[in-house]
């Protein structure tokens, strides 16, 4: 009942702020007569820029809904720029629950008061992002800290969303035969399981203090430090950093920062947290980005909110590094295998017909200088190309795709020449020397040689045993044949005796047919006759009707 409320309010939503004049250009063709004769049409526009309306409309539904509003600001090349523009008024720009909210939450988390904890408290809150708000303190030593603290009620709110969500993903798996392979189910389960995550400040702090210890040192990128006698399960303290919001770009020019270095050490810093550590920043929107600008010639970059952490299995960074390399090196033949190893695309698929088409796409766009080259908008058409074959989104890489969207759109946003291919290339090229090839598997064999001469003594024993067992399988398994053998003759006879039985009964009910005919004639000038012929004919379809069944 609750989740049909929540759709009610966002059906609500759409029809306040005419979000349908948006949607149409992306509805399904055989659905856009919905849209044409929806009463929605009767409604004015207003005055508001469509952008707006979606930021508002956005802002209105709450956390889950902020959050894609987040993605999608940082995607100026998918999208139009004013829309953007106004999508971006939502990293920072949502309203603030009161300070005596706050001050509650704060002294029931510590069991103390604000004042008695900290040396000062802002009642005034720095940020109001979608799931928590950040309020500047000081600790009793004098360090300088900030607050985040979790929206009251929240998980309520996104409980009720993710419903929504899972119905309208169920609905359109059932009915929009198109959207099967993007797996929507299981990505609204993965993402429910990863808001939810955010709202849990122990987890943050942990996620925090991790990423920290994989770039201390780093020229890359800093973390700042988790004071972990100030936090709980809804309060996260965490040092005061001061760097300039990577949005701010205006600011970046003034201090003379080097625009070319800080957009390839992003993409460093990316594929150093996926390939290297397995433990990536998954919500690198702008909100959550500062620049340290100290040394424009060597700037770096400041991540907080490290509550979306994604790792990969190791065959999912083989796989995501093989095919980033053959794309680079236009190998759309490796590209194909790759795809039909991993079950990216149906076994059955012609691997040279996928290849052609993967290379009608590429090919076009690799005739631009690589600079010119969005990879997220290769990524969209080379998908969209790729669903003639049910080409599938893997839900475990979703996170990996957001980020490396997230990213891209940093870059090009900061230094609109940022080649991706050429500075990500050595660094695939490097992992794939360290971790696939000999000297990866001398290394494997190093590490695990002190294990294999521990079992060493018994290799004869195990080599006997499983010759035993090899012996063992092969009688069971000419036993099931022999069984199965036996079973198929079985069948044959039972469908040899079905067909006889048919072609008998078939036989029976038309001699039957003949011999009654002319009685049944008779009967239908005499009435004595006809109640007895009625009997037989009826009992004839009563004993077939009790066959059948």
């Amino acid at each position: 009942m609750r989740s049909l409320r929540r759709a009610a309010r966002i059906l609500w939503t759409v029809s306040r702020y005419r979000l349908d004049t948006l949607f149409a250009p992306y509805t399904p063709a055989n659905f856009r007569w919905l849209l044409r004769l929806s009463p929605l049409r009767l409604l004015p526009k207003g005055k508001l820029a469509e952008g707006r309306r979606l930021r508002l409309a956005l802002q209105d539904l709450g956390p889950v809904f902020i959050k894609f509003g987040q993605m999608l600001s940082t995607r100026r090349d998918l999208i139009p720029l004013e829309i953007a523009d106004e999508l971006a008024g939502l990293q920072d720009a949502v309203p603030p629950f009161s300070s005596e909210r706050a001050r509650a939450i704060v002294e029931e988390a510590l069991g103390r008061s604000p004042d008695s904890a900290f040396a000062s408290f802002s009642d005034e809150p720095m940020a109001s992002a979608s799931v928590a708000q950040v309020h500047a303190a000081r600790l009793p030593d004098g360090t300088d800290v900030v607050i985040k603290i979790v929206r009251p009620d929240i998980a309520t709110v996104i409980e009720e969303d993710i419903a929504v969500l899972t119905m309208l993903a169920t609905w359109l798996e059932e009915h929009v035969s198109e959207t099967r392979r993007l797996h929507l189910r299981e990505v609204v389960a993965d993402y429910k399981h990863t808001i939810l995550d955010e709202l849990d400040m122990r987890k943050e702090a942990a996620n925090t203090e991790q990423l920290r210890q994989n770039f201390a040192g780093s020229p890359l990128l800093y973390v700042p430090r988790v004071y972990q006698d100030f936090c709980s399960g809804n309060v996260l303290c965490l040092e005061r950093i001061y760097g300039v919001p990577i949005s701010n770009i205006e600011e970046l020019h003034r201090r003379g920062t080097n625009m070319r270095v800080l957009a390839e050490r992003g993409v460093e810093t990316f594929f150093t947290q996926v390939f290297v550590d397995n433990f990536f920043h998954a919500d690198m929107h702008p909100g959550n980005v500062f620049v340290n600008a100290d040394d424009p010639e060597n700037p770096s970059y400041i991540a907080v909110d490290c509550a979306i952490i994604g790792t990969l299995t190791r065959q999912d960074q083989d796989y995501l590094a093989r095919n980033l390399l053959a794309f680079f090196n236009r190998d759309y033949a490796q590209v194909s295998r790759l795809h039909l190893e991993s079950g990216w695309v149906p076994a059955e698929t012609d691997p040279h017909a996928f290849e052609q088409v993967i290379k009608e796409v590429c090919e076009p766009i690799f005739a631009k200088p690589l600079n010119e080259i969005s990879f997220g908008q290769f990524l969209v058409q080379l998908f969209h190309t790729a669903r003639q074959f049910d080409m599938e989104v893997q839900p475990q890489l979703v996170l990996l795709q957001k980020t490396l969207l997230y990213i891209e759109g940093l870059g090009r946003e900061l230094y609109p020449e940022l080649d991706l291919w050429e500075t990500a290339k050595p660094f695939m090229e490097s992992w794939m020397t360290d971790h696939v090839g000999p000297a990866a598997a001398l290394r494997e064999f190093a590490e695990h040689a002190p294990e294999l001469l521990a079992q060493l003594p018994q290799l004869p024993a195990a080599v006997l045993n499983a010759n035993i067992k090899l012996k063992s399988l092969e009688r069971s398994f000419s036993r099931h044949t022999q069984e199965l053998a036996t079973l198929e003759k079985r069948l044959d006879s039972l469908t040899r005796a079905g067909r006889v039985r048919r072609t008998s009964g078939a036989g029976l009910l038309l001699l039957a047919t003949v011999l009654l005919w002319n009685p049944l004639a008779q009967s239908l000038n005499s009435a004595e006759q006809f109640g007895a012929v009625a009997g037989l004919l009826s009992a004839v379809l009563g004993t077939l009707l009790l066959i059948r069944a």
